[in-house]
């Protein structure tokens, strides 16, 4: 997937791909260059955008905010499981298979109106987006289907995953059939290797950039990529929120040792723009803003998708460099706070305070990857 000391050349004005070209002996080769990678992918779109800015004071407002609860659960990695609190004990078996069997389907549960909602009761609480998929999958376990297992999943019918994912009303959660041809993809390429999500993973050691790229490499629904001004780009948000995940399991294990965590970015999705736009962090251009008050569909790769995502990425980029930079001046000590961590703050931070937040729009984009 990806590809080293190659010279560069843009062979092809009709497509706009960049291509890497080899010269052999005999002939010349030319592969596609792969994308840039999300960090990267985010400061060239922000250095391009046309609608989506990143404001400076907003971004140093958020700093100082997070300053204050460096010191919290909040910005650690037990911040995981506030924002995932239906997943099985991280000591349990289930743990790491229920975290890839949520994260693979991750993606699209906004409703088409406020008042048509997918809702999903489980032990009392009715729960509504991506809460719903949570609660559907334990409700699963606790009714004795084996939807954590690869064996069952690889080959489950649409109509048992129909069941599993049920709503409370008559409206369905988004996508299904989709949700159904990836999770069953997904299972497939666990039983190549190993037969769960922890065999499958440890081939990549304890690196979380390995982690993210074997993802990608053999599981098609993780790539998400775009073109953006010519450019092949990546945001990889479920790939990278599934090793954000395994990581927090993994770390509530006591087991968390792995590097390069740093690697990853926060994870561009529909509800954190909308956060950091509340914030400041983010301002739209009053045409973007009126197309998404007025509910117009972004198509995936749109380049005002790709911007709002891009953007998203880059200021929490420099929020986290702005926020260690701070810990060491004024603590004179180290910084682990990571990008993924700021999005676990961020993510719940979005959920409650939406009815402050309902006069942002998010950006409305039926896609698998988020």
């Amino acid at each position: 997937m990806f590809h080293a000391n190659c010279h560069l050349s843009q062979i092809s004005e009709i497509t706009g791909n960049n291509y890497c070209c080899v010269q052999t002996r005999s002939k010349q080769e030319c592969i596609m260059e792969p994308p840039l990678l999300p960090r990267e992918s985010g400061q060239y779109v922000a250095e391009r955008s046309q609608d989506v800015f990143v404001e400076e004071e907003g971004v140093q407002r958020v700093v100082e905010m997070l300053y204050t609860l460096r010191l919290s659960d909040d910005l650690t990695a037990s911040g995981w499981k506030k924002a995932n609190p239906l997943a099985p004990p991280s000591t349990s078996d289930q743990a790491l298979n229920w975290v890839f069997v949520v994260d693979t389907m991750n993606f699209s549960f906004w409703p088409e109106t406020e008042t048509q909602q997918c809702e999903v009761t489980y032990k009392g609480t009715t729960y509504t987006g991506y809460m719903t998929l949570c609660a559907a999958i334990t409700r699963a376990m606790d009714e004795g289907v084996p939807i954590t297992d690869p064996k069952y999943f690889s080959q489950m019918t649409l109509e048992e995953l129909r069941h599993v994912l049920r709503s409370d009303n008559e409206t369905a959660m988004p996508m299904l059939q989709e949700r159904h041809q990836v999770l069953t993809e997904g299972g497939r390429v666990l039983l190549q290797h190993g037969g769960s999500f922890l065999s499958f993973i440890s081939q990549a050691g304890n690196d979380a950039r390995k982690m993210v790229e074997l993802i990608v490499e053999k599981i098609p629904s993780y790539r998400d990529e775009a073109t953006y001004e010519g450019k092949r780009i990546s945001f990889y948000k479920r790939a990278q929120i599934l090793v954000a995940d395994f990581w927090g399991i993994m770390e509530a294990r006591g087991e968390g040792d792995i590097i390069d965590m740093d690697w990853l970015t926060m994870f561009a999705d529909y509800r954190v723009p909308q956060a950091l736009v509340y914030l400041g962090v983010l301002r739209y251009s009053n045409t973007l803003m009126q197309t998404l008050k007025n509910g117009e569909l972004l198509s995936s790769g749109d380049r005002r998708e790709a911007e709002i995502r891009g953007c998203s990425i880059w200021s929490v980029e420099l929020i986290k460099a702005r926020l260690c930079k701070l810990v060491q001046d004024r603590d004179g000590g180290t910084c682990s706070i990571n990008s993924a961590i700021i999005d676990f703050y961020l993510w719940p931070y979005a959920k409650q305070h939406h009815k402050e937040m309902a006069h942002i729009p998010i950006h409305h984009t039926r896609c698998i990857y988020y």
